[in-house]
C-alpha cells in the first residue's frame, strides 16, 4: 500500500442517515464506499479492492450483518478481511454472537467518532502486519 493512497472501507448500514455520516467522517482516512444489504456488499467486494468493513448487524433484506460475517470468514477469499462491528444491539450476548460469527471487533452505537477511527485503522494494521 502506497502512501497516497488511502485504504478503502466498505459500509455495510442499513440506515441511509449513518451511512452519510460515516461516508463524511471517514473520508478523510479512507475511500468509503457503503451499501445496505448482504447482495450489495458481495457485489462491491466483487468489484472493489477492500481493505475493511464497518458491518452493522441489522441489514435489509434476508441477511443479517452476522449472517453476512459467517460467509465472509468462511470465504477463502475474504477470510482474512478485517471486519468491525458496529450495533446498538450492546447486550453480552450480542457481542458474543458477533465474535462467534468472525467479526473481529465489535463497537456498539453510540460511539465516539474517533474511538472508532482509531479502532479502524488499528485493524487495518494489525492485518497489514499479518500478510
Amino acid at each position: 500500500m502506497t502512501t497516497s493512497k488511502l485504504p478503502t472501507i466498505l459500509v455495510v448500514e442499513d440506515d441511509l442517515e449513518n451511512q452519510k455520516f460515516l461516508k463524511i467522517f471517514l473520508k478523510r482516512c479512507f475511500e468509503v464506499e457503503a451499501c445496505d444489504n448482504a447482495e450489495e456488499c458481495y457485489s462491491m467486494l466483487e468489484s472493489l479492492h477492500v481493505d475493511i468493513i464497518l458491518m452493522d448487524i441489522s441489514l435489509k433484506g434476508n441477511k443479517d450483518g452476522l449472517q453476512l460475517t459467517k460467509e465472509l470468514k468462511a470465504n477463502n477469499k475474504f477470510s482474512n478481511l478485517p471486519i468491525v462491528g458496529l450495533s446498538a444491539h450492546a447486550f453480552q450476548k450480542d457481542k458474543d454472537n458477533a465474535y462467534n460469527a468472525g467479526i473481529n471487533v465489535f463497537i456498539t452505537k453510540p460511539v465516539d467518532a474517533n474511538y472508532l477511527l482509531q479502532v479502524l485503522l488499528d485493524s487495518i494494521n494489525k492485518n497489514t502486519k499479518k500478510a
